[in-house]
């Protein structure tokens, strides 16, 4: 899969842009503040309908301007594809091959990518938000299944939390079959949610422990833990998921009430990396959470691979400069010659690899993007 031509309109600070791409590196170069970020962000957008930095589509639109398009042309396995998504004060759409699709989960995975940036090198030591948000990102993308059973259990948590918060603050009274109904709402989607991360992590675990145990040098064995906010365990199935779930909201039904707040469920699950039987969280290096950081995206392009057919577009937002030669060379000859591959850096200086001195290079400033040559 590749992206043969990028165009924004009114997107951030590029009122108007149209770039064509080869299924190559592809080198973004600039100074800080012109604009870089802002394309490597436009194409997460066109492959997810949303922003990885921000959680506001409006901050997506040019000042002063009513929308913003992102619109792409591509190329997979199965021959062109066009997929495109306005912003606008209604909201927004999305549509593949100029066909609108009124549920994103429709949408979502038609582009697969995979993006590296310094904020996922905190991936390991960073809060637990960071690594769910992680986990849904990939998993969104293969199993449209998942972002369904996802969608429908925010919604419910949604709802479910603003009552238990009307409780607490004494403007509606208990209401013991309302509150059973929303929790068996929420625990049908979240069975199925626990049970699909599960099974993912057994995946990428697979993919990962070798990468890692490559790029340690034979030194590092790497695991992965799913740490679920509730008595839950990967040997259970559906239904028996469904069962242990029930009985873990019943027990802290009376708490919930006085918090007003769901207390457990997918949004407070978090996840472990053990290095050599090590919790590398509380006791691994930097070193070792970077190469748990970078084993786990090399992983993810495999795993993507091996699902969908074809390789994702790997996204490289000013990461090379913070990895180290040994990990820098890793993961440039792991990708040589595979994946569609776009990289920002302020500058390629210190970066020795034949890679690059092969890709495509653009320069930005100010809102404007020139191709060298």
């Amino acid at each position: 899969m590749h992206i043969d031509q990028l165009t924004l309109k009114n997107y951030r600070n590029y009122p108007e842009l149209t770039l064509a791409f080869e299924n190559r590196v592809n080198v973004i170069l600039g100074e800080n503040a012109q604009g870089k970020t802002n394309l490597m962000e436009a194409v997460y957008v066109l492959a997810m309908a949303k922003s990885h930095r921000t959680p506001r589509d409006k901050e997506l639109i040019r000042w002063d301007q009513q929308f913003a398009k992102v619109e792409g042309h591509l190329t997979n396995r199965n021959g062109p594809l066009h997929m495109e998504v306005v912003f606008s004060n209604k909201g927004k759409k999305v549509k593949l091959n100029h066909i609108e699709k009124k549920r994103l989960s429709d949408y979502i995975g038609s582009c697969n990518i995979v993006m590296f940036a310094p904020e996922d090198l905190t991936l390991v030591k960073g809060s637990p938000q960071i690594r769910r948000r992680f986990l849904d990102m990939e998993m969104g993308q293969i199993h449209s299944i998942y972002l369904y059973h996802l969608s429908q259990y925010h919604k419910v948590l949604k709802q479910r939390n603003q009552w238990l918060k009307d409780i607490q603050q004494k403007k509606v009274k208990a209401d013991p079959a309302m509150l059973e109904v929303m929790t068996d709402q929420l625990l049908h989607s979240a069975a199925h949610v626990i049970t699909k991360r599960y099974a993912f992590l057994e995946k990428l675990q697979t993919w990962a422990q070798p990468i890692h145990y490559e790029i340690s040098r034979g030194r590092e064995n790497l695991k992965v833990a799913y740490n679920p906010s509730c008595n839950v365990s990967d040997d259970m199935d559906l239904s028996t998921m469904l069962i242990a779930l029930k009985e873990e909201y019943e027990k802290v039904q009376e708490r919930e009430m006085q918090r007003g707040t769901t207390l457990i469920g997918p949004h407070r699950d978090d996840l472990s990396f053990f290095v050599n039987e090590r919790d590398i969280q509380t006791y691994g290096s930097q070193g070792q959470q970077r190469t748990t950081a970078l084993s786990l995206k090399l992983a993810e392009i495999e795993l993507i691979k091996e699902k969908t057919g074809e390789y994702p577009i790997l996204l490289l937002d000013d990461v090379l400069s913070e990895l180290d030669d040994h990990r820098q060379t890793h993961l440039l000859n792991t990708i040589k010659g595979k994946v569609q591959t776009f990289v920002t850096t302020t500058s390629v200086e210190g970066i020795d690899h034949d890679m690059l001195k092969e890709a495509d290079t653009f320069y930005v400033e100010e809102g404007m993007i020139q191709k060298k040559g």
